[in-house]
């Protein structure tokens, strides 16, 4: 297919893969919502894509797979270039570290508007202190037009870390789908969950992958020292951690350990996430390192006061005190009082749900980030 064949612009979306995960529940969202008379989309994986792409709701998405291999594969650059010239994209937008240096052949294959999206740090550089990778997205900013950070956080770091002028920045914050998360007074039945969930207790979930950035093992610490600090609230508390991942075997048998596994659920994968959040009472992310989370603006939208760490975009979603309550990161004493706080206090739990429901539906919606995204995109030299 030529440029010329289509009236509407190609937004070809540049990422490492396309499985689970908050980058690209946020990407498959983006394509999922914005108007099909605006533009045509494709996604280029670096490496391959999954059954993710199932809930891609348009046929007119193509994608591609490079199945580069591992480390530093020349060989996937001159494949990005041969794709390019082929497909003619009129924007090209890479997102995150992994796939910046492909604007290279982007600006080779002579595409006349390149964007690049921050969504969150890498988990080898997860604070972005990192020169090299400093210095590396300063030089690819001599071929990007906008950078797209998600986060405040983000924003400020490239100004001051990276040295990128702010003219050439746009901040964009990730959009939930209010619709499929949502609020609901009744809760829903999960037959498989080891317990009921029920008024009679409070129950305190989160959902990731379970690997170390995400620190998991934080809060089921806090869990435990939270029944420790009040022994009565092993009656009444419960825990559900939704993910695989490295650290679900450890935080298992530590509940094991601590006799409290019999009132945690720890299942693995689901694919009935914004069920299971409809049966919470509090949502905790414990994260050791975040950019702007998907699973905070979900269960916010959900309905659920959040607890969180104060990492990264947390702040900028979460506010303190009035839809949630901040901790710092890797301080499970904190998270534990927290926890013992929401427990007790039915009232200012549903006060700062309430209040973080309305806080998405103000400034996080999806259609607020399409709007976002589509000013962007008509505004790029050449379209």
């Amino acid at each position: 297919m030529t440029q010329s064949s289509h009236s509407r612009p190609l937004i070809a979306h540049v990422i490492f893969s396309l499985g689970v995960g908050g980058l690209e529940n946020g990407l498959v969202n983006l394509i999922n919502h914005m108007p099909q008379a605006e533009f045509r989309h494709c996604i280029i994986c670096l490496k391959n894509a999954t059954d993710f792409k199932q809930r891609i709701k348009r046929d007119d998405v193509e994608i591609f797979e490079l199945n580069k291999n591992e480390g530093h594969d020349i060989s996937s650059f001159f494949k990005m270039y041969k794709l390019l010239k082929k497909i003619r994209p009129d924007i090209v937008h890479t997102r995150n570290l992994a796939a910046i240096e492909y604007q290279i052949p982007v600006f080779l294959a002579g595409v006349k508007s390149r964007i690049h999206g921050e969504h969150g740090w890498d988990v080898f550089d997860p604070d972005g202190s990192n020169k090299k990778y400093q210095k590396l997205r300063y030089l690819m900013g001599f071929l990007i037009h906008r950078f797209v950070p998600l986060s405040k956080h983000l924003h400020e770091y490239l100004l001051t870390k990276v040295g990128i002028s702010d003219s050439k920045i746009v901040r964009i914050c990730n959009g939930v789908d209010t619709h499929k998360f949502s609020f609901s007074n009744q809760t829903e039945a999960i037959t498989d969950a080891p317990f009921e969930f029920n008024d009679q207790h409070v129950y305190f979930g989160t959902v990731g992958r379970m690997h170390g950035v995400k620190d998991q093992m934080n809060l089921v610490k806090a869990f435990v020292e939270a029944i420790q600090l009040d022994p009565a609230l092993k009656e009444k508390i419960c825990l559900v951690v939704i993910g695989d991942g490295p650290l679900r075997e450890e935080a298992i048998e530590y509940l094991k350990a601590k006799d409290c596994y019999d009132i945690s659920w720890l299942p693995g994968k689901r694919n009935d996430i914004p069920q299971i959040m409809r049966c919470l009472d509090a949502f905790v992310l414990p994260s050791k390192s975040e950019g702007i989370s998907n699973t905070i603006l979900e269960a916010m939208s959900s309905g659920l006061p959040v607890i969180a760490t104060r990492v990264g975009g947390n702040p900028e979603l979460v506010a303190d005190g009035e839809s949630g309550v901040l901790v710092e990161k890797e301080n499970y004493h904190q998270l534990a009082g927290a926890i013992v706080t929401y427990a007790h206090n039915d009232q200012l739990r549903k006060e700062h749900g309430m209040n973080a429901l309305q806080r998405v539906k103000d400034r996080f919606s999806i259609d607020v980030m399409v709007k976002n995204y589509l000013n962007l995109y008509q505004s790029l030299p050449n379209i």
